[in-house]
């Protein structure tokens, strides 16, 4: 199957204007912008036909040029990641069966969460939206809890059925468990990663529906999809140990770049 992944990055955040372009030390102090460090996540990840910077930005665009992305840009009227996924593969031109949309505020993405996305697709043809989950160690849900107690937009967390089927997706922490845990014992937690797999028609169908209230209230894309009664598929992926975090606050570039450093990126 041909796999396109897109990366949308619009500059107009309204928590964090021009994220994309803000700079991130690596390990030996180099500094990359963001939208850098998200398409060489993007480029890492293997069996991947076409990899595109997505954007309406004149900014963003010339910057993906300079360090040599392959952008395209899309219309102002895109509201959500998603649905710039939808314009992009439309002014491409070109079939893919998979659309992956790699979200520009994830620089630390393991090039194997996507691999598994991917794989989950290509092996159930009935799954139509899917998505990476990531059990949360005890420091994550630590994370998690101080960002609301200090009234910050954090990571989306997520619940699902024994099939993996979304129930619900949240920016509040979910389910609530009333205690804290044990380095050793096993959170109930899961932190939804900011990765979506599409096939061209739920892409398509997308389009065609008006934002939710409870897309609304969450400022989640991927509830428009279970709003209109598409099961949305959760894919459990392994950490490996590896350190996972998304820029969404300003409060968020030195935990990442942390992050960068403990893991030894450039």
């Amino acid at each position: 199957m041909s796999v396109l992944i897109v990366i949308p990055a619009r500059y107009a955040s309204s928590r964090y204007p021009g994220k994309p372009l803000v700079a991130l030390r690596g390990a030996r102090g180099e500094a990359k912008t963001l939208i850098r460090r998200s398409w060489e996540a993007a480029v890492s990840v293997a069996g991947i036909d076409r990899v595109v910077v997505a954007t309406d930005d004149e900014r963003i665009y010339n910057a993906s040029k300079d360090f040599g992305a392959d952008v395209i840009m899309t219309s102002e009227e895109c509201g959500n990641g998603t649905e710039r996924c939808a314009d992009a593969l439309s002014r491409l031109g070109q079939p893919y069966d998979i659309v992956v949309n790699l979200q520009g505020d994830a620089p630390l993405t393991p090039h194997w969460f996507v691999e598994d996305l991917v794989s989950a697709m290509q092996e159930n043809p009935e799954i139509q939206v899917a998505t990476p989950v990531l059990r949360c160690d005890v420091e994550a849900l630590a994370g998690f809890r101080e960002d609301r107690r200090n009234d910050r937009v954090g990571g989306t967390t997520a619940v699902f059925d024994g099939k993996g089927r979304a129930l619900y997706f949240s920016k509040e922490v979910i389910p609530f468990t009333g205690r804290d845990f044990g380095a050793n014992e096993q959170v109930p937690v899961f932190h939804h990663v900011g990765v979506y797999a599409y096939r061209p028609a739920a892409l398509d169908a997308y389009l065609g529906w008006k934002a939710g209230p409870l897309e609304t209230f969450e400022g989640l894309e991927q509830l428009r999809f279970m709003e209109n009664g598409w099961p949305v598929q959760c894919v459990e992926v392994d950490g490996k140990g590896r350190a996972f975090w998304e820029l969404n606050n300003p409060e968020d570039v030195p935990r990442i770049e942390r992050k960068l450093a403990e893991m030894g990126v450039a």
